[in-house]
C-alpha cells in the first residue's frame, strides 16, 4: 500500500492573506519563502480526529486546528504576549506527551503550541 510521507501543506482562508502571513512570520517565526515553502525541523506530527462537538478548537466554526511544535513553550508565550497576541487559556501539561498553550491569530483561528515531553 502506498502511504503519505508527511504534511505537504496547510492552507487557510483569510480576509487579508498578506497580513495573516506576516503575523505567522512575526509572531511565531514561521520562515517561509515567497511561495509559502517552509522547512520545519524534524519531529513528531500528530494526526487525530475529534468529536464534532468538541470545544478544544475554540470556536465551533473552526473545523481544524494547526499545532506547532516549539522548543520552549514559556518563551514562545512570553514572545506572543509582548507582541500583543491573544492567548487562549492557560498552558496545560500532559505527562508523557508534553505542554500545550494556545494563541488566536488575527483571523480568529485558534493555534496550538506544543512542547513535546
Amino acid at each position: 500500500m502506498e502511504r503519505v510521507l508527511g504534511i505537504g501543506g496547510y492552507f487557510l482562508r483569510a480576509a487579508d492573506p498578506a497580513a495573516l502571513s506576516a503575523w505567522y512570520r512575526d509572531c511565531l517565526g514561521l520562515d517561509t519563502d515567497e511561495n509559502g515553502l517552509w522547512q520545519p525541523a524534524a519531529g513528531p506530527t500528530v494526526f487525530a480526529a475529534f468529536e464534532s462537538g468538541t470545544d478544544y478548537f475554540g470556536s465551533p466554526a473552526q473545523q481544524s486546528m494547526l499545532n506547532f511544535r516549539v522548543r520552549d513553550l514559556d518563551a514562545m508565550l512570553a514572545q506572543l504576549r509582548a507582541k500583543g497576541a491573544e492567548l487562549a487559556g492557560e498552558p496545560q501539561e500532559f505527562p508523557g506527551i508534553g505542554r500545550f498553550g494556545w494563541v488566536v491569530d488575527p483571523e480568529g483561528n485558534r493555534v496550538e503550541l506544543w512542547q513535546p515531553a
